[in-house]
């Protein structure tokens, strides 16, 4: 009881970080969100906000990579999701100039709105036209040398201790037509952390710890090979978190203490 109680303190300190970090931080978002021109100080200015809203109540960053990250080349980026601090995370992460695709209701979101409305992307996944549009945008991006973050599960599973969901098609195909490395991330405790908003289960302090998998290319590939690249991209985020012991697809569950290998 007294554990949940000071899981649920924690949670709303964290919330007050953030809302505290975004009020201080307005100004500059405001102004660099006016024009593209001014997106990548922006995201330096998202990934400030991140980390010191973080930091703020003990929750810290760990990136283990396969292999250096040349980030001067746009990628896509598809991490899995269980959690909030996944885009404070991917903020944090991704060092170039970079947008994220998310559902469209984050377009209204009292924080998320600002960002979604400028740098990054909504899109309904129930409208083609919608879908269409949204994609048609991250492509131009890429092409323009932006990283393009989605999260290819479409959302946090309802399931607690969470599921590796199915991933959509979508990035993947964008990937393939654009000839984009993809680059798979995994996170095998954030949701220990803090599981989605954090409201149901509370928070704590610790550290989230990511493994950036080594550039997964496509230029070989035709858009016939796009379910295959989903299916080896979902395959190498699920076999890492196989090794952490945690809920995995299709309701196959491996329970036990996460385990730490390597830095991460």
């Amino acid at each position: 009881m007294m554990k949940m109680i000071l899981r649920k303190v924690h949670v709303y300190l964290y919330i007050v970080s953030v809302a505290l970090g975004y009020l201080i931080l307005w100004p500059f978002f405001y102004y660099f969100s006016r024009s593209p021109e001014r997106y990548r100080t922006l995201n330096s200015f998202r990934r400030l906000w991140g980390l010191v809203s973080s930091a703020f109540v003990g929750i810290f960053y760990r990136f283990e990579y396969e292999q250096p990250i040349d980030w001067s080349k746009p990628y896509i980026i598809c991490p899995n999701h269980s959690s909030n601090l996944d885009i404070s995370a991917m903020c944090i992460l991704v060092k170039s100039n970079c947008c994220f695709m998310g559902k469209q209701e984050l377009e209204n979101g009292l924080v998320t709105g600002l960002f979604f409305r400028t740098v990054d992307i909504p899109v309904n996944r129930d409208s083609k036209m919608s879908s269409f549009r949204a994609f048609k945008k991250a492509s131009e991006k890429l092409q323009e040398g932006v990283s393009l973050i989605i999260f290819p599960e479409g959302g946090i599973s309802d399931n607690y201790p969470p599921q590796l969901c199915p991933f959509k098609n979508g990035p993947f195909r964008l990937a393939i037509e654009l000839k984009i490395p993809i680059i798979p991330v995994s996170s095998a405790n954030t949701w220990q952390i803090l599981w989605d908003t954090g409201t149901k289960h509370g928070s704590r302090p610790g550290f989230c710890k990511f493994k950036v998998h080594k550039p997964v290319e496509t230029a070989h590939l035709t858009v016939d090979n796009a379910d295959a690249l989903r299916d080896e991209v979902f395959e190498i985020i699920n076999n890492h978190l196989k090794q952490g012991e945690v809920t995995t697809t299709y309701g196959s569950q491996f329970s036990g203490t996460m385990q730490q290998t390597g830095n991460l």
